[in-house]
């Protein structure tokens, strides 16, 4: 590093713990310090120029690959995230124990069209599907949604095959808006399905692209009404299979899956690493990612991309010789994508340990540019938290709003629903575009990961963990 950079550095240290001498201006009729546009230009440029993100995002999918909760790849992934975190110094580097159930998708999974000849369907079970038992052979009925079957009577899809064929709302900008609109025709579809007597589910892929790939992703069953299987289909699948049933009245369709869920649940972990509060120890930032995939293509923008981001945190104050005044914990949690296990138990052993926790931040929207932080919170802290807009926005950071906070931190703010719990929840929010152009498919896969743009949410991820650490006081 040069002389200016260990000047920045040096300087950076000083004025972080001496904040009190600082000048203040004033932003939105909020404060920050002045010294902090240094602290945050540090940030960015260590990152920009030596971070270490894209190397080891490289490594987890790589080497490591798809990391579905219970495999082998799953709990190599923590163990290599704790040696690598380790390196950075953290005071305390620890697993914290869980179990999850342990779904497998077996090595059949075909969908196809009968007729003059046999049209294929690319096809994947969704997460959590039961088995076909051997070739389940059956008609076909298309629908539009979950609000669809409103139209239908109980035992009008008897012995049928439901085809909820949705499509994510293109007029929307935010693609998370448009995905959070049809989802429910994936996680619900062959509960409600089931219902009216369906024998099982196609549901079309959850993305605005007309492609090849099918999106898999978590679905449930309900007590009581029986388990059937349930498949995703290419978005241009969806598209022959619905203009074949224009074309020819009727289809007759055949789902094969040797899907199944293991009999007993599996002892996994969380990865937590902390960096022990100056001041406040006892009060907690925890910022995270999920470490687990499905075992579709390599997990690398969901979440790979958010638990390298996390760890790069660590580095960067480590790095930089910054000092939190709170304890900052960085958690990587397992099994998000079909369970939300890791979530729900750092947050039930946390309000067993009484713990305070000022804020929970997660990276869980893939690695693309960031563009600010969606805010869980009271209105005067997401107007605290967008009265850094002035400090950011050189950064491309301008979007503070209030929002979802993500899966992964939301049982801890039910945990701590008091009158008096001041906590809040922030989601790192990048450019939503091509999220879901690779979410949950065998195209998320590291070469569709940008450098850049992932150094940049790393830096951003820093930059707000720094700040609220520094001004935690105006949150309370």
């Amino acid at each position: 590093m040069n002389l200016r950079n260990n000047w920045i550095i040096l300087l950076v240290g000083f004025t972080y713990i001496s904040s009190a001498q600082s000048v203040v201006v004033d932003v939105r009729k909020k404060t920050y310090d002045t010294t902090d546009s240094l602290v945050i230009r540090s940030l960015f440029d260590e990152a920009l120029t030596n971070g270490k993100s894209y190397s080891q995002l490289n490594y987890l999918c790589k080497v490591i690959g798809k990391r579905i909760t219970g495999s082998q790849q799953a709990e190599n992934a923590v163990v290599w995230a704790q040696k690598e975190v380790e390196k950075y110094g953290a005071d305390r580097v620890y697993k914290q124990r869980i179990q999850a159930e342990h779904w497998i998708r077996g090595d059949k999974e075909k969908v196809s069209i009968e007729g003059d000849r046999e049209i294929l369907l690319k096809s994947c079970a969704l997460g959590g599907s039961v088995s076909s038992n051997g070739p389940l052979r059956a008609p076909v009925i298309e629908v539009k949604g979950i609000e669809d079957l409103k139209n239908y009577d109980v035992g009008d899809f008897a012995g049928k095959i439901v085809f909820y064929n949705e499509p994510m709302d293109k007029k929307l900008i935010n693609t998370f808006e448009a995905y959070g609109a049809c989802v429910s025709q994936r996680y619900s579809g062959a509960a409600e399905a089931s219902r009216y007597g369906a024998v099982g589910v196609l549901v079309r892929s959850m993305t605005t692209l007309t492609d090849h790939f099918p999106h898999t992703g978590s679905m449930g069953y309900r007590p009581g009404i029986q388990k059937i299987p349930a498949a995703a289909i290419s978005t241009q699948d969806a598209d022959i299979l619905s203009q074949y049933l224009v074309d020819n009245d009727s289809a007759i369709v055949t789902m094969e899956f040797n899907c199944y869920t293991a009999d007993r649940t599996v002892k996994t972990n969380n990865l937590i690493a902390e960096i022990t509060g100056s001041e406040n120890p006892e009060q907690i930032i925890v910022f995270g990612a999920h470490i687990d995939s499905w075992d579709k293509g390599e997990g690398a923008h969901d979440d790979g991309a958010g638990t390298v981001q996390c760890m790069e945190v660590l580095r960067l104050f480590r790095e930089l010789d910054i000092h939190p005044r709170n304890t900052i914990r960085m958690v990587l949690y397992m099994n998000e994508e079909n369970g939300n296990r890791g979530g729900k138990t750092y947050a039930q052993e946390a309000k067993k340990a009484n713990e305070s926790h000022i804020c929970a931040i997660e990276s869980d929207r893939g690695g693309f540019s960031p563009r600010g932080f969606s805010i869980d919170a009271r209105s005067d802290q997401i107007a605290q938290v967008a009265s850094w807009e002035g400090l950011l926005e050189e950064y491309g950071l301008h979007f503070f709003k209030k929002g979802y906070g993500g899966v992964d931190i939301g049982p801890l703010k039910i945990e701590e629903n008091r009158v008096d719990s001041s906590l809040f929840l922030m989601g790192l929010y990048p450019d939503p575009q091509r999220y879901f152009d690779y979410h949950h498919t065998d195209d998320d896969v590291f070469e569709n990961v940008n450098q850049r743009e992932l150094e940049l949410g790393g830096a951003s991820m820093a930059s707000i963990v720094y700040l609220v650490d520094k001004y935690s006081y105006l949150f309370r």
